[in-house]
């Protein structure tokens, strides 16, 4: 079962987004990443955000450059908590990216992190918050993170 699905819109976005999985994986979250542009491949988008819930899956991470469409197209499809990392990849320092995530229309929200690794890294964090809530195992590693000075 996968805990968290971890979408990036290009292949080119895999090394900053490898940050989450790296976190994710120190708190012992099963995660899977997948590459499925909201503009090039949209049926895949949908297919892997609809088929989440069913498979177990708590938690959905999307992470976009420039438009930024991924992370407001998944939470469409899905009741599902979304984090959107925006990343760098049209106007300097991603900001381009960071204001299409933060400006989702009400009723789908998005949860939006720092542009880049540190969102990368905010958005595992917070994932391991969410599933911690009923997890005490994660609820355990979030508090052995705390006392690490909140870094790996």
């Amino acid at each position: 079962m996968t805990q968290v699905l971890i979408l990036i819109g290009s292949t080119s976005d895999e090394p900053v987004m490898k940050e989450s999985v790296r976190y994710l994986e120190w708190f012992g979250i099963s995660c899977e990443m997948h590459v499925a542009s909201a503009h090039r491949d949209p049926k895949k988008v949908v297919a892997l955000t609809e088929g989440a819930e069913a498979a177990g899956t708590k938690v959905l991470i999307a992470a976009a450059g420039m438009a930024a469409a991924l992370p407001g197209v998944v939470a469409a499809h899905t009741q599902l908590p979304v984090l959107g990392v925006p990343l760098e990849g049209g106007l300097p320092g991603g900001i381009d990216a960071l204001y299409s995530i933060v400006q989702m229309p009400p009723g789908l929200p998005v949860g939006t992190l720092a542009v880049g690794k540190a969102g990368a890294r905010n958005a595992a964090v917070l994932a391991a918050r969410i599933l911690g809530m009923t997890d005490k195992v994660i609820r355990a590693k979030l508090e052995e993170f705390k006392e690490m000075g909140y870094k790996l």
